[in-house]
């Protein structure tokens, strides 16, 4: 136990007494063990959750690793530091690291993953969405397995492996109240520029130093994430910027952090009636037409649980969840999410500002919110890529059903031939409409050149006003 400086409180329960400490306290330290020796999949002493890109081929390496050490349990005041409401909680977690094989293929950043656990399995959701950009253009890549239920569905797939793990303290702490500690330690175990391993620690980069250290996370994590810059970060700042996907609440502006926030049509939903405006250190995007879980999400899903049972990629396929209109949003967020991260890391390098985008645009606000759509139902405002404003389909982010996700898959409903042919007389005027939408798209930064270059060839290949 830490030398108490000041005790600010002494709360006594049925179960067990604690002391709330001073706020001024350094992330406790941890060790790192591995990498973990790996078998090829479908083997269960692989790596859970191991990336379906063919890292190998295009120069990059995959290795898992576990952490352990001892973590605080932290107050969470509403955006306010925390105080240490007691420390020196026992974990075992694990972390993955996919990097260039070479310094030379290394851009100096690195991405580090809070996973997402939501229905139970460890998802790293900003790597299916924007790992092709990552390895592209040479980042580094760290996911971390913070929360339990993902650490408990990992030790049901593999008791060999993953056994040893636990972020509870032997079933002592409850809510994942070590998960913030847990990937602080993961950032701190990353060296920067200028910083080296002590003789016996393990590098998890293999000798790559760090210009920026970004953290990011979808949905649940994301949410996590905001408690965690709210609250835990500030007593020492282990990121450079982080990007908050799909959740969070408000989140406090008053640090050096760069905070980019990236919101789906789905995610608007609860949000878009008490906005947070921009600041200098604080940005937020909204992506029309796109869905908490959308189609791209889904494949490349498929594609891990193919690749974790050892069969063919080419095979995957998108699951139905059964939701009452047909599901997945088509609109590629992922194209605006992979500029997001180009601007972030320019935004810390050279505190240029990225650019700003309008919001949704509602309808009503009380008492039920409703967001303005055009005739064929597609949502008015926030950023409009070509897919969503040359429509050929409703896609939207919201949906309904039996199944408890429904509401955050959206949906997709290609108009008929007889719309496509009144908006579309000719394939001519759709190639063009287009292309004038993806160079806007593009002077605005809201996508990058190889998705502009996609989005036309696409348009180009297509049937439509054939």
């Amino acid at each position: 136990m830490k030398n108490l400086q000041s005790i600010v409180n002494i709360t006594v329960s049925a179960a067990f007494s604690f002391l709330i400490f001073n706020s001024s306290a350094d992330v406790p330290e941890s060790r790192i063990i591995g990498p973990i020796p790996v078998e090829d999949h479908p083997s269960t002493n692989s790596i859970y959750s191991a990336s379906a890109i063919d890292l190998l081929g295009r120069g990059y390496l995959e290795e898992e690793y576990f952490i352990e050490g001892t973590a605080n349990r932290y107050s969470s005041p509403e955006l306010e530091n925390a105080e240490i409401l007691d420390d020196g909680h026992r974990y075992r977690s694990r972390l993955i690291v996919r990097r260039p094989e070479t310094a030379a293929n290394f851009n100096g950043i690195v991405i580090v993953e809070w996973i997402n656990v939501t229905g139970g399995p460890d998802k790293d959701i900003d790597w299916w969405l924007s790992g092709d950009h990552f390895v592209r253009n040479g980042y580094a890549f760290v996911v971390v397995s913070a929360q339990q239920m993902g650490i408990d569905t990992m030790k049901e797939w593999s008791p060999e492996r993953y056994d040893s793990l636990d972020a509870t303290h032997d079933g002592m702490v409850s809510q994942d109240a070590l998960s913030y500690d847990i990937f602080s330690a993961v950032a701190k175990s990353i060296n920067r520029v200028g910083e080296s391993s002590s003789n016996g620690d393990i590098d998890i980069l293999g000798g790559l130093k760090a210009e920026q250290i970004i953290a990011t996370g979808h949905s649940q994590s994301a949410s996590r994430l905001a408690v965690y810059l709210n609250n835990v970060h500030p007593l020492e700042p282990m990121f450079d910027g982080v990007m908050v996907h799909g959740g969070g609440g408000r989140i406090r502006d008053d640090q050096d952090v760069k905070i980019f926030k990236i919101m789906a049509e789905t995610d608007m939903r609860r949000r878009a009636a008490s906005p947070q405006p921009n600041t200098d250190t604080f940005i937020q995007w909204e992506v029309a037409g796109t869905s908490h879980a959308d189609y791209k999400f889904e494949v490349e899903y498929a594609r891990v649980r193919q690749l974790r049972e050892g069969l063919p990629l080419a095979e995957a396929v998108v699951r139905d969840p059964g939701c009452d209109i047909p599901p997945h949003s088509r609109i590629p967020f992922s194209d605006t999410m992979d500029a997001a991260y180009e601007h972030l890391v320019n935004w810390v390098r050279n505190d240029t500002i990225p650019p700003s985008a309008q919001p949704l645009q509602v309808a009503r606000m009380m008492p039920r919110l409703k967001f303005s759509r055009d005739d064929q139902g597609n949502i008015l405002g926030g950023i409009r890529l070509a897919t969503h404003v040359i429509a050929t389909a409703k896609n939207t982010g919201m949906n309904v059903g039996p199944n408890r996700f429904c509401g955050l898959y959206g949906s997709h409903e290609p108009f008929d031939d007889a719309t496509i042919s009144s908006l579309y007389p000719s394939h001519n005027v759709y190639v063009q409409a287009v292309r004038e939408v993806v160079e806007q798209n593009l002077a605005d930064g809201y996508i990058l050149p190889y998705a502009a270059e996609r989005t036309i060839r696409e348009a180009e290949a297509s049937d439509i006003g054939r």
